[in-house]
């Protein structure tokens, strides 16, 4: 398997992206994998521009032994010449990773997160804890998505 370059995106940076960020990443962990990939995380809106993941995402990361440093930022046109695969969290997140990507070829490389959970139906979102406070159930989420992800890479 090639390097993979994979970038997150939800809309503040600040829940779903950042837990999947460190849902994956524990993943590739534990199967001795951290060389074969670059993972980041981003937002649609900008809105968190600087800021540390929500508390909760936090605290549920290191419940699993992930500390989040990560700041948050705003996905860019440019994101696409870096990454080789753009995973949004939801539909909204899809459509705009879609709208802004420079091309079709670009835009082939935007994913829904979900779709690589076994079992679930095509189309799902990952819901957004700043709503529900269900951050342990956004990581599992996060967590089962990963391994289908990964497999999927791993095929490749």
């Amino acid at each position: 398997m090639s390097h993979q370059r994979i970038l997150f995106v939800c809309l503040g940076n600040i829940c779903r992206s950042p837990t999947a960020q460190a849902a994956f990443q524990l993943l590739i962990n534990q199967r001795k994998l951290t060389a074969q990939f670059t993972i980041d995380s981003a937002g649609t809106s900008g809105e968190h521009d600087g800021e540390l993941p929500h508390p909760g995402t936090r605290k549920e990361a290191l419940r699993h032994g992930i500390e989040l440093t990560h700041i948050s930022r705003r996905v860019t046109a440019s994101d696409f010449a870096k990454f080789d695969l753009l995973v949004a969290m939801d539909g909204s997140n899809l459509k705009y990773l879609q709208r802004l990507a420079p091309d079709s070829i670009a835009r082939d490389r935007v994913v829904l997160f979900r779709d690589y959970e076994p079992g679930v139906p095509t189309g799902s979102d990952v819901p957004d804890p700043w709503y529900t406070g269900e951050f342990a159930r956004v990581f599992d989420i996060c967590t089962a998505a990963s391994e289908g992800l990964l497999a999927a890479l791993t095929k490749r």
